[in-house]
C-alpha cells in the first residue's frame, strides 16, 4: 500500500530537537523525502541517520532562518536535490519568558527574528515552489506549516514579547491562507500548549524555576502528539484545509 506522502519533499526547519525532529522523522515514515534545517549540524546528521535506518530519505542543511539568505537556501537546496517541494514545515523558535519592565531587549530580537521573520523569510522562499507542487502530481496540493502557539492565543503576564512574537505570525498566516488557498496551497498553524521539549531550557534560571513551577504536576504534550497532528494536517484530502489547531494538555486553562 502506497504511503500518503510518497513522491513529495518536505522541509522542516528547527528539525534539530523536539516537535521539528519529531515531525521531520514521522513525515519520513509518510514517504515524503525530507530536508532538515536547522543550526545545529551534530544534531542533523544523527536525525538523517535515523531516518535512514527505518526506509526514509533525507538531507542535512544548516540553516538560520533568521539570515533571510539563509532561509531561501535552505529551500533551494530542497529543490536542487529532490527536484520539487511540497510540504512546509516552519517549526523554528524560541521561547524567553521575563518581565518587560528591566527586560534585556536582545531576547525581544531573537524572538522576533526566530519566531516571527524567520517563519516569514521562510515562506516567502517557499511560496514559489509550492504554488507550482499544487499543480502537479501526485498531489495536486502544498501545504505550509507555522509552528505557532497557545501564546498566540493568550496573553500571560511574564511572555508579552513572545505573545506579540506568536500573534504577529497568526495574523502573517491567516493573510497569507487567504492568498493563496484558491491555489490549492493551504496554510495551517498549530498552536501548542506545554509540551516537554527543550523550549524552556533557553531561558535564564530564574525563569526557568518559575516555568516548572507553573507546570509542576501536569503531564506535559509530548513532540509526537504535535507530529501526528502536523501529519494530518499535511495528509488531509485536497479539498480539506485545515486552517488552525489549538492543542493543550487536559489539565492546561
Amino acid at each position: 500500500m502506497a504511503n500518503p506522502l510518497d513522491g513529495t519533499v518536505a522541509l522542516v526547519t528547527g528539525a534539530s530537537s523536539g516537535i521539528g525532529e519529531q515531525t521531520a522523522a514521522t513525515l519520513a515514515g509518510l514517504g515524503a523525502a525530507v530536508v532538515v534545517a536547522a543550526r545545529r549540524v551534530d544534531r542533523l546528521d544523527a536525525l538523517v541517520q535515523r531516518i535512514g535506518d527505518t526506509g526514509g530519505r533525507a538531507v542535512a542543511v544548516a540553516a538560520d532562518v533568521t539570515d533571510e539568505d539563509q532561509a531561501h537556501a535552505a529551500v533551494a537546496a530542497a529543490v536542487d536535490r529532490f527536484g520539487r517541494l511540497d510540504t512546509v514545515v516552519a517549526n523554528a523558535g524560541v521561547m524567553l519568558l521575563g518581565p518587560i519592565v528591566g527586560a534585556d531587549t536582545a531576547e525581544w530580537r531573537r524572538m522576533l527574528e526566530l519566531n516571527t521573520l524567520g517563519a516569514m523569510y521562510t515562506a516567502h522562499a517557499a511560496l514559489p515552489h509550492l504554488l507550482a507542487a499544487a499543480e502537479q502530481d501526485p498531489r495536486n496540493v502544498a501545504d505550509l506549516v507555522i509552528t505557532s502557539s497557545v501564546a498566540g492565543r493568550q496573553v500571560r503576564q511574564g511572555s508579552g514579547v513572545y505573545n506579540a512574537s506568536k500573534h504577529a505570525v497568526g495574523a502573517f498566516a491567516e493573510a497569507l491562507r487567504m492568498e493563496v488557498t484558491q491555489r490549492h496551497v493551504r496554510v495551517s498553524l498549530i498552536e501548542p500548549g506545554a509540551v516537554a521539549t527543550e523550549l524552556a531550557s533557553h531561558n535564564r534560571p530564574e525563569v526557568q524555576e518559575q516555568i516548572q513551577q507553573r507546570f509542576e504536576g501536569g503531564d506535559r504534550l509530548q513532540a509526537d502528539d504535535i507530529a501526528r497532528t502536523i501529519a494530518f494536517v499535511v495528509t488531509s484530502p485536497r479539498h480539506m484545509a485545515v486552517n488552525e489547531v489549538l492543542i493543550r494538555p487536559t489539565w492546561q486553562v
